[in-house]
């Protein structure tokens, strides 16, 4: 299959599920559900890897047990982490809020992060890569790496030129209305003349996806939703692999939106193995 790198954040995610829900000001009684993995990269990544690929995972990890735990966790689910790099910080939690229908609110505590931008990507053999990661100061070396792989970057961030990327993905619920007004003129002040597709997903309301001169939509699946945790990186996942394993943009977009759906119906932050393999066997593979 394909080589695919994914730059961004590994997390432990800290769960409590609300009884009742999430109000300003108030009380609230819930239960904890414990630590699991989590972060956008690996969250993205794992998936891939149970698909078949070969998944390098670029970012950074705290020099404390948790940081030890976490790597652990990388290695044993197949990931790369030879471009993991430790840092003399805490390592990243989040705390995350489940509420009855299944809506995460999620809380950072703690960020690792290098001082500097990850140069070492551009010594990797990727033939995509994908980029879920809030730095501001990735646009010389992003633009760089799109000479020779596909890039796939998460927005935010959206300033002007943060993103140079072939394709740029955004939920609907992270961005501003003028994103959301005009994604293709949006998404091109933040991709440039590399951008390709703009694409905005919508949770319940589907996904569109913006090219200069057509727009497609997949709606959503029907589903009652568990644990939205990571359903944007599942979709994320799901379009990484259609379009490395051949897909046309409304196939990939088709078989993104059906693994953002499965994702919520567990309560986990990542995809699991026998979903990834479901998935596959139902034809979600392009």
């Amino acid at each position: 299959m394909a080589d695919i790198v994914v730059l961004g954040s590994v997390a432990r995610d800290e769960i409590v599920k609300l009884h009742e829900p999430l109000r300003e000001g108030t009380h609230l009684s819930g239960a904890w559900r414990g630590p699991r993995l989590g972060g956008g990269a690996a969250c993205t990544g794992v998936p891939l890897v149970r698909a078949g690929h070969h998944v390098t995972i670029v970012g950074s990890i705290g020099q404390d047990e948790l940081g030890r735990d976490l790597m652990a966790a990388l290695v044993e689910s197949g990931l790369d982490t030879s471009q993991m790099r430790p840092v003399d910080q805490s390592s990243t939690r989040s705390i995350i809020l489940v509420d009855g229908d299944g809506e995460r609110t999620v809380i950072n505590v703690m960020r690792s992060h290098e001082e500097e931008p990850p140069r070492r990507l551009l010594d990797l053999q990727a033939d995509c890569v994908y980029v879920r990661s809030r730095r501001r100061d990735l646009a010389p070396l992003l633009r760089e790496k799109a000479e020779s792989s596909l890039l796939i970057a998460h927005v935010p961030p959206s300033m002007s030129g943060a993103r140079p990327a072939h394709i740029l993905v955004a939920s609907a619920s992270d961005v501003t209305g003028e994103l959301l007004a005009d994604p293709w003129a949006a998404g091109k002040e933040v991709g440039g003349d590399l951008l390709q597709w703009m694409i905005v997903t919508h949770g319940a309301d589907g996904v569109a996806a913006y090219a200069e001169d057509q727009v497609l939509r997949v709606p959503a699946q029907p589903v009652v939703p568990i644990d939205t945790t990571g359903a944007g990186d599942s979709f994320a996942a799901g379009l990484v692999h259609a379009l490395m394993s051949g897909a046309t943009m409304p196939d990939a977009l088709e078989t993104a939106v059906a693994w953002g759906a499965e994702a919520t119906q567990y309560e986990s932050s990542i995809l699991p193995e026998a979903a990834i393999a479901q998935l596959l066997s139902s034809g979600r593979a392009s």
